[in-house]
């Protein structure tokens, strides 16, 4: 929707439109130039503003959604927090929040022009006074290429330039976001890639892709490396767990965070590698 049909539709004036696209309370996209408003977004975005008795109304499955991280995912199961997964990136997990899908969503979005990791994304998308981000890992990213590096690859550039095929993330993946940033740091583009088949669902999957010969290299964790060669491009990529303040106190989301405290999940971390958890726990964004 355009900014006339959005304020038609919410029937507030164009005026008040622009100044909460300014102050980033409402869902808006400038991808063709113009500032547009999607309307699957802006019915999410009104669903989750509104104000719900205790009792009556059914809540949120029991679901972690958003994006796919290996260490999270084993704690979920191993702390007994009862929440299943449907890990289907960063942005879509927003979404599935929004709309009551799920009770716990996982990011990691940089902002662009800031370098900032996913407040901007959380106040687009869950705009309110809802929600609270709690920081998960600080995560190191890089190319995951093929054992013992055969082609000598030195870094993201020179993989383009070799023309090597990449295996990609879907669309919303925070991996495939962050992508297409480390390639404009670079002057190149998503265009400058010779890719390779389908987009992986997760960050094992990618890992496939390459372990099987169907792509040279691909964006993804240290901790999904395994026997792969990986060469790192960033380590301080922050991944970060976004849900109500109700949630947040309810014993499944309890139950992963005090998990998270233990030697066992220390142990885990470490084996997997690639972690930094000095401020797992900590209070991002509170809406």
């Amino acid at each position: 929707m355009t900014t006339g049909e959005v304020a038609t539709y919410l029937r507030l004036r164009e005026r008040t439109i622009y100044e909460m696209v300014a102050r980033q309370t409402i869902p808006f996209t400038r991808a063709t130039g113009k500032i547009l408003f999607p309307r699957r977004l802006i019915d999410a975005w009104l669903e989750a503003q509104t104000e719900l008795p205790d009792a009556g109304i059914a809540p949120a499955p029991p679901i972690y959604a958003g994006s796919n991280d290996p260490l999270l995912e084993w704690a979920l199961r191993q702390s007994g927090s009862g929440l299943a997964v449907l890990a289907r990136g960063s942005a879509q997990g927003l979404d599935d929040l929004a709309a009551g899908r799920a009770v716990m969503s996982g990011l990691h979005l940089v902002d662009p022009q800031s370098g900032a990791w996913n407040i901007a994304a959380v106040r687009a998308h869950l705009p309110g006074s809802r929600h609270v981000l709690i920081h998960w890992a600080r995560r190191t990213q890089g190319l995951l290429l093929a054992p013992g590096n055969p082609q000598g690859v030195t870094g993201l550039a020179d993989a383009v330039a070799r023309g090597l095929r990449f295996a990609l993330r879907s669309e919303g993946a925070g991996s495939q976001r962050l992508l297409e940033v480390l390639l404009a740091r670079e002057g190149l583009s998503h265009a400058d890639l010779v890719t390779a088949g389908q987009a992986a669902d997760t960050h094992a999957d990618l890992a496939a892709l390459i372990e099987t010969g169907q792509a040279d290299c691909g964006l993804g964790l240290q901790a999904a490396a395994g026997a792969l060669d990986f060469l790192p491009l960033m380590s301080d990529e922050s991944f970060d767990l976004v849900m109500t303040r109700r949630a947040y106190f309810d014993p499944p989301i309890q139950k992963l965070l005090a998990f998270a405290r233990t030697d066992t999940f220390a142990t885990r971390a470490t084996h997997l590698g690639g972690y930094d958890l000095r401020d797992l726990g900590a209070v991002v964004w509170n809406g």
